[in-house]
């Protein structure tokens, strides 16, 4: 529908007839791409669809300040950018709507993320890291509202570091991820999802950074149904964040408004921020207002539903690609039939790249289809009698639509029903199913941490070693020598957080460090965890190796939603493309108060599937534990304990260089009667425990963990309970939470239920938070007398006239 209102032919833009006739070309071919796309879905060909029709000239113009060594956190909305970029193409496109697993089909995620989810891919096949400067760099999308914003602000912190940091320049890695800082982390978001607050955490804390951050806000006025008014204060964002303006005398960010129908006015504003984001490293807002939604938000519905007729006319009048049609004609760079020529080619182009990767996903599983069919053909041949093997495979080969659960699904009920059956096709079958599994396992469970060379878990143990003299120091300085090492050796390393520069951290243990090595390695932050935990995630995207401080283990929870939904599955939704060795720092376990107990343990193994949980019982261990995980790649979280700092602890001669071994428990006190596993501050507890039932003949293995995840890789627990044929897990989450964990991953996993003589126990926390003080702490939390009274209770169980009942 044209709108003339909208027209100025006299707004010219820097550009030639190709480069803008591509454009719209690219817009237009976006455009088919979402019509098509949405017509898939409700076919029944894709299981869901979300587009970005309505947003395609803004981003053509944003493509064009794009450059080579920036990055982009975006949302899934941007699928005219990523074509516009080179980094997707329509098949592509078309391959992750369909689901394709095939890495060369469909590279962002090899099917695992939803249609429009996009990401560059930055680590080769074997986990090296890829030359970042000469390529464009896109983040891996996630869906959860504003989730990609906090990761936003460490793309932008590492330009920072690599332009201030003189000591990265002597890095011999260098010039494979930054030419001088001069990157720009583009980020892209909806404007209802401004809303959220880590997108206000992320605007603050690009403020305060000063850091070269560009977010494009498209603006089409609602969140799904709900419009504006319902979302933001005075109905716009732009108008809501005039108070982070820059001005003369403060600096903030800059903040744009363009239409994204206004193609010239686009192409000359980006052009035009990016360029001053990009030198000065101020941080820009691009809102973009007047955008549309030609097909409502996702195919689950229409948006016919809640918009009024007037409000669809309007939209259609103020249509961002014909309106930049009705530009190109009126400025005389292209007629009215060059256009017709050039849509109709975009438009048979779409539709070839489209069946091109329906054909090419559908190859596949027809061909094992077919595999299937001839193998239950076969077991029919030998049992001619047995209608359900006919049944199945007529109803398998009969099926309008067909998918890799169809094919499992037949043979497995096929093979319960020839339970009785030893024939050679049977056999047969069994075989063919094992292995189509183990494809299947490949296609969809792998990469959830590095599996090859840079993995952490193949970092060679190298023990502490201590002189004749013990050197006795309190536990937070061997925290500190450890990092005082790493700080002089890798410029990569760096600590952020809350009071960890100036002071040295709560509890002291980078004390005089910022002095030492500079702010810009020991850098205190506001309170704003989710944005901490972002800027390492980005950061440690971009090459760096961020040690991010979490002051408690209960303010976790501040950032958890980043740290499940983005940290945790990145390596698992890119397939193994996206890497983010960001190391986690905070201490919890006994301490005092509801907000301070610091043991939600449960929360986090059920959340952070894909990070390393490492919970070292002292400082000796965390630093061992550090050294492993910074020579890896993937993510952590390290626990340290925090009533420990002021204790006491040898330190061993070679800090720095030593390394503990992650899922690979220890065996601190020997015994024959009962283990005990646990970890953390509760070893300590156990050994006073064990102290008093030695004087009662009761001898206690007690094994540390020392990580959770992964959890005993070499089942040396198993062999501890086939000695001591009893077992009790204990530790101070809730009741059904880590215990229960490790009980399943030692009882279930590694079979142990065969070797015990009594029943396993656990030993965990009262189900509600501790209450303050000590002996609020002694009633709420399991304590030596607690493990005292349990491990008698199974001795007496097992050999009652030994151990008589005493309570």
């Amino acid at each position: 529908m044209k709108n003339p209102d909208l027209i100025n032919p006299n707004t010219k833009v820097d550009l030639s007839k190709d480069e803008i006739l591509n454009d719209y070309n690219i817009a237009y071919q976006s455009r088919q791409a979402s019509l098509i796309g949405r017509k898939e879905v409700l076919a029944g060909k894709a299981k869901f669809g979300i587009f970005g029709d309505g947003k395609e000239i803004a981003q053509v113009a944003m493509a064009r300040a794009f450059q080579k060594g920036d990055w982009r956190s975006g949302y899934y909305r941007d699928q005219t950018f990523m074509l516009a970029i080179g980094e997707t193409d329509i098949a592509a496109f078309f391959s992750q709507l369909y689901a394709d697993t095939n890495i060369e089909h469909e590279p962002a995620s090899g099917g695992r993320q939803m249609g429009s989810h996009f990401a560059s891919r930055f680590l080769d096949n074997q986990g090296n890291w890829q030359n970042q400067k000469d390529k464009y760099n896109i983040a891996a999308d996630l869906s959860p509202t504003a989730g990609q914003m906090a990761k936003l602000v460490g793309l932008g912190y590492a330009s920072k570091l690599y332009r201030q940091q003189s000591k990265l320049k002597e890095w011999d890695q260098y010039q494979k991820f930054s030419a001088e800082g001069n990157e720009v982390a583009f980020g892209t978001i909806g404007n209802a999802s401004t809303s959220e607050g880590v997108f206000w955490e992320a605007i603050n804390a690009a403020g305060v950074l000063q850091i070269p951050l560009a977010i494009s806000i498209w603006d089409d006025e609602y969140g799904i149904s709900v419009p504006a008014k319902y979302h933001t204060v005075k109905t716009s964002i732009s108008k809501a964040l005039e108070g982070f303006r820059s001005n003369e005398k403060e600096l903030g960010i800059d903040l744009y408004v363009f239409k994204g129908w206004d193609y010239p006015s686009l192409v000359k504003g980006y052009k035009e921020g990016i360029s001053k984001c990009r030198e000065l490293h101020t941080p820009a807002v691009f809102h973009i207002i007047e955008m549309t939604q030609p097909q409502g938000h996702s195919t689950s519905g229409s948006h016919e539903r809640y918009k009024s007729t007037e409000r669809l006319k309007y939209e259609n009048s103020i249509d961002c690609i014909a309106t930049m049609r009705q530009w190109i004609v009126n400025s005389g760079i292209a007629t009215d039939n060059e256009l017709d020529s050039l849509e109709q080619s975009a438009i048979k182009y779409v539709e070839d790249q489209k069946e091109l990767a329906w054909q090419r996903f559908r190859a596949p599983i027809l061909k094992e289809r077919e595999e299937a069919i001839t193998l239950l053909q076969t077991i029919e041949q030998e049992d001619p009698q047995n209608s359900a093997i006919a049944s199945a495979r007529k109803k398998l080969q009969d099926l309008p639509s067909f998918t890799r659960r169809n094919i499992c699904s037949t043979l497995e009920r096929i093979l319960l029903a020839l339970r009785d059956n030893s024939s050679p096709g049977k056999n047969q079958l069994c075989s063919y199913l094992q292995e189509y599994q183990k494809i299947n396992r490949e296609r969809y469970n792998t990469h959830l941490i590095n599996e090859n060379e840079h993995s952490p878990l193949s970092v060679i143990e190298i023990k502490p070693k201590y002189g004749e003299k013990l050197k006795i120091v309190d536990s937070r300085n061997i925290i500190q020598s450890y990092f005082d090492l790493k700080f002089s050796q890798d410029p990569r390393v760096f600590v952020i957080g809350e009071d960890v520069g100036k002071i040295g951290g709560v509890n002291a243990e980078f004390e005089g460090l910022q002095e030492k090595h500079g702010e810009l390695q020991l850098t205190d932050t506001g309170i704003r965890e989710a944005t901490i935990l972002g800027q390492g995630i980005g950061a440690a995207m971009r090459g760096l190796r961020p040690i991010i401080e979490i002051q408690y283990l209960d303010y976790l929870l501040y950032c958890f939603q980043t740290l499940s939904d983005d940290l945790a599955s990145l390596h698992y939704r890119s397939a193994g493309g996206q890497a983010s060795p960001c190391i986690i720092r905070t201490r919890g376990h006994r301490l005092e108060g509801i907000w301070h107990s610091g043991s939600p343990i449960s929360m986090i193994l059920g959340g952070a599937r894909g990070i390393h949980v490492c919970v070292p019982r002292n400082s000796t261990q965390a630093a061992g534990m550090y050294e492993t995980l910074l020579q890896g790649n993937d993510p952590a979280l390290v626990i340290e304990v925090l009533n420990g700092y002021r204790t006491k602890e040898p330190m061993a001669e070679n800090i720095g260089s030593y390394t503990v071994p992650l899922g690979v428990p220890e065996i601190i006190h020997e015994g024959n009667d009962i283990t005990v596993v646990t970890y953390g501050a509760n070893v300590r507890i156990a050994q006073e425990a064990i102290q008093v039932l030695n004087d009662y003949d009761i001898g206690v293995e007690l094994i540390d963990v020392q990580t959770l995840l992964p959890f005993d890789r070499f089942n040396i627990i198993k062999k501890s309970i086939e000695k001591t044929n009893a077992v009790i897990f204990f530790d101070e989450d809730v009741p059904g939470g880590a215990t229960a964990y490790m009980m399943r991953e030692v009882i279930e996993r590694q079979n142990a239920y065969d070797y015990l003589d009594a029943a396993p126990r656990c030993l965990s926390a009262q189900a509600h938070r501790p209450a303050y003080a000590s002996d609020g702490d002694y009633f709420s939390k399991p304590n030596a007398e607690d493990l005292i009274s349990l491990i008698y209770e199974v001795m007496h169980e097992r050999e009652p006239k030994s151990f008589p009942e005493y309570k």
